[in-house]
């Protein structure tokens, strides 16, 4: 069975996007970025720092983009213990603003795109939405 059989929405969906670059560079959508990337980040260095000069931060990052010379940063890496050792890697504060803000333009095509039961690394879906649409079918 096909992917379009799976899903009959597939067939309407445009194959080609165009401007991607300028709605992921808008500074609304900077801005908007910027903020949820800061979500449980307050308070330490790095998106403080953003924040002093966020204007020309985020006018430094839509350059950039627009001009295709941006360039992600080198990740940190640390250990954690809890609850068991593992090793992150964390984006740059900066970086992390432009990962929201291409997710912001690109999840709303893809999202079109995807099977009414897929629930994986989707808002809303999940655990609990596959829960929930096992126990109502």
């Amino acid at each position: 069975m096909g992917f379009a059989a799976l899903n009959p929405s597939y067939e309407s969906m445009p194959k080609r996007h165009d401007h991607l670059i300028e709605a992921i560079a808008a500074f609304d959508n900077l801005l908007e970025a910027a903020r949820l990337a800061l979500r449980g980040k307050r308070g330490r260095a790095g998106p403080a720092n953003f924040q002093v000069a966020l204007e020309k931060h985020l006018l430094r990052l839509r350059g950039e983009l627009r001009e295709g010379i941006w360039k992600p940063s080198g990740f940190r890496t640390f250990m954690v213990k809890d609850p068991k050792p593992r090793l992150i890697s964390a984006a740059p504060f900066a970086d992390r603003v432009v990962h929201h803000a291409l997710c912001r333009v690109v999840e709303p095509i893809f999202e079109r795109g995807f099977i009414a039961d897929s629930f994986a690394n989707r808002k809303g879906m999940g655990t609990q939405g596959k829960f929930v649409l096992a126990i109502t079918h």
